[in-house]
């Protein structure tokens, strides 16, 4: 086979139309050969003829897209030094842009010999490998740009593909579960009807479904299990030919940026399937271990873990940083996506041991002309020491809010002293991020997420049932703060369902009347359970998907309803934080101040009330007349104003909303109380008006 010297970058499988470019880093190789698979899995070697700064290249015309490969790796094999080449072994190209087949667990996966994990196994492993795949890399992306939606103007909605999409009556069999999907009319109408900006796809690069679930008769279903950072899975295709996976991809980011949908992904840059020491050789491992990996320092054999999943990514190493940084850039420039939730970012910042927000990979981010202009948002937190970050991150970033989330659901059950705290988080958490220079922006506010309990199973359950998954319960948080309204799971009783759905547009109306940016978790505006597993990650099947023959359509529409409440009133989704000082009135009337906090009989409240712990009620008020700032048109913004009363107490509370200074009346426009829309009245000044137990009542001033 003529191979020619080729080029040391790009990295991975690059397809030119005449040929195809293969470059693979390795540090400790002595020799690389490049395998080539016939559709029969018939193996061809080639010896990668050059190398510059320890990347492996050649070029090999006529190589097309569609053709699978993989790697063998000469070099040493000292696993007490970090070091675990093994040729026998077919590896996958890290900067794989698709990958094909599952992996077919047996000893041959694992470099070592069952029993002894010392011991060195040179078993063949590529008949039970998946291959990395040369794709096409050309696409009509028409007049294709992203929505650019400002921060404050954005509604996350995280949602699974084949979750999302499975059951929906209205979307072909054949396609159910896939990119396609997600890119149907069906789908794309229900996210606009929502008022949804942005899509965020749980994780979309190819993983790994460990054997252990699968012995099980389980799976891998959330994909935190990635082997493939440059790779959408296949397992979410309709295409039927190796790499189509690719093109599908890209057509489902067109169709939903037509729509005006931004799309999202959630990146699993801090580990690898590999897991630790006793964990298959696939890529990474047998390519360079101690580049790829953080290993405990006096013994090389073991992996430092900030994941809980058996190993941490080296973000110490540069070619490490390199391939987040290349990851990142390909899926922007390439496959057209508008940012990233990053899982477990405070692995990212242990450039050596602590968490640093100045680390290197911040730095990288920070000068990187295109991964630092797309929206970056952080779960601040990992499993190692210190790894509770929320607040912490750099001011480039949004992080999920985890103080938000823990705050709203105990002010909702109940819970004594959280009145003040309330407070700052409905307010864009300013005691959080203001202190570095960020807005209210920087909170991606959420009260459920996949991990945990769906919002209807939050009100149902006050423990988790997660039996189904094998590990006798054992799995998952127990602490979920939540309540049950009464009864534990199903019930006939009607005053617990009734309480429970108000429970429900309680906590979707907090959400998004929130300053920030509110995240829903799929389904949650449907009734979506779990019946109380609060941890699906290997639950492919009814239980973890939308049930949309069962969906609760009136908390559809009351979820549209305050979601257009918000869209249609910048006084919802501010800039900046509020100030409590005076801002100039409409025409030049007296001032008032852009926020005002009243306690339940119309006195604003004091130190005092704030410091009483048995406190469950307040009233915001929340001024739109006089926003201090222009909107992205360079326009004074000017809007209505509102009153948004909150109680989470057990029995009715009279609220006396504010005198005429601040509005002659008050028309009441959500009412998380009411089973159904009715005209009320309006409310004048200084009147007194009843919320009922556990509700929210918004009232609503029109300008003049």
């Amino acid at each position: 086979m003529e191979v020619w010297p080729g080029k040391a970058y790009p990295l991975g499988a690059t397809y030119d139309g005449a040929g195809t470019n293969f470059g693979l880093f390795s540090e400790v190789a002595d020799k690389v050969e490049l395998c080539l698979f016939d559709a029969d899995g018939t193996e061809s070697r080639v010896m990668l003829p050059e190398v510059d700064g320890f990347v492996w290249h050649g070029f090999i015309p006529n190589i097309e897209p569609g053709q699978r490969y993989g790697y063998r790796v000469h070099g040493p094999y000292d696993p007490a030094e970090g070091l675990r080449c093994n040729p026998n072994k077919l590896l996958l190209d890290p900067y794989s842009k698709a990958i094909d087949g599952n992996f077919d667990w047996n000893q041959s996966l694992f470099g070592y010999t069952f029993g002894d994990p010392d011991s060195r196994n040179d078993e063949d492993s590529a008949a039970s490998m998946p291959k990395s795949v040369v794709i096409n890399p050309f696409f009509d992306w028409g007049n294709d740009r992203s929505p650019g939606y400002e921060y404050a103007d954005s509604v996350i909605y995280e949602a699974h593909v084949k979750g999302l999409t499975q059951t929906h009556p209205d979307i072909p069999d054949q396609i159910r579960g896939t990119y396609a999907a997600v890119a149907h009319p069906a789908i794309i109408e229900h996210l606009t009807s929502l008022g949804v900006t942005t899509l965020e796809l749980m994780p979309v690069h190819h993983f790994a479904n460990d054997s252990t679930l699968l012995e099980r008769g389980l799976t891998n279903y959330w994909g935190y299990n990635t082997i493939g950072f440059f790779a959408p899975d296949f397992k979410y295709s309709s295409s039927p030919n190796p790499g189509g996976q690719v093109q599908e991809f890209k057509a489902m980011v067109r169709t939903l940026h037509e729509a005006g949908i931004e799309v999202l992904l959630d990146v699993v840059y801090n580990h690898t399937a590999e897991g630790n020491h006793l964990g298959p050789m696939a890529s990474f491992r047998g390519i360079d271990n101690p580049a790829y990996y953080r290993l405990v320092e006096d013994d090389k054999r073991y992996y430092m873990d900030y994941t809980g999943t058996g190993n941490s990514l080296n973000v110490g190493h540069p070619h490490s940083l390199q391939l987040i940084m290349d990851s990142l850039r390909y899926w922007v420039t390439e496959m057209h996506v508008d940012g990233f939730r990053f899982d477990l970012a405070s692995t990212l910042a242990r450039e050596f041991y602590d968490v640093d927000r100045l680390s290197t990979f911040f730095e990288l981010v920070q000068q990187d002309p295109t991964v630092s202009q797309v929206k970056l948002i952080a779960e601040p937190w990992d499993v190692g020491p210190g790894g509770y970050q929320v607040g912490n991150f750099p001011p480039q970033w949004s992080e999920w809010n985890g103080k938000y989330r823990d705050t709203v659901r105990d002010y909702w059950r109940g819970e004594p002293a959280t009145l003040d705290e309330f407070a700052y988080r409905l307010t864009g958490s300013a005691d959080l991020y203001e202190h570095t220079a960020r807005r209210p922006v920087a909170s991606i506010n959420f009260v459920t997420a996949h991990d945990g309990f769906t919002l209807r199973d939050l009100v149902s359950y006050n423990e988790k049932h997660n039996e189904a998954n094998g590990e006798d319960n054992n799995d998952g948080e127990s602490h979920n703060r939540s309540w049950n309204c009464g009864v534990e799971g199903p019930t006939d009783d009607p005053e617990v369902n009734a309480l429970r759905a108000r429970q429900q547009r309680n906590f979707l109306t907090t959400l998004l009347l929130s300053q920030g940016v509110p995240m829903i978790s799929h389904g949650d505006e449907l009734g979506r359970t779990q019946q109380g597993n609060n941890n699906v990650y290997c639950q492919d099947n009814e239980l973890s998907w939308i049930d949309w023959e069962n969906a609760d359509t009136e908390l559809m529409e009351f979820t549209r309803t305050v979601s257009a409440l918000r869209a249609a009133h910048p006084v919802f989704r501010r800039r900046r934080f509020f100030s409590g000082d005076t801002v100039r009135g409409h025409g030049g009337t007296a001032g008032l101040p852009d926020i005002a906090w009243f306690a339940p009989d119309g006195s604003e409240m004091s130190d005092e009330d704030w410091e009483s712990g048995f406190a469950k009620s307040i009233a915001v008020y929340l001024n739109g007349h006089g926003i201090p700032y222009l909107d992205v048109r360079g326009q004074r913004v000017i809007d209505d104003s509102f009153l948004l009363c909150f109680n989470a107490h057990y029995e009715p509370i009279e609220f006396a909303v504010p005198p005429s200074e601040f509005a002659a009346g008050w028309l009441p426009v959500v009412n998380t109380a009411a089973d159904a829309e009715a005209d009320q009245p309006e409310v004048a000044a200084g009147e007194k008006v009843s919320v009922e137990a556990r509700s929210v009542l918004v009232l609503h001033a029109p300008l003049e």
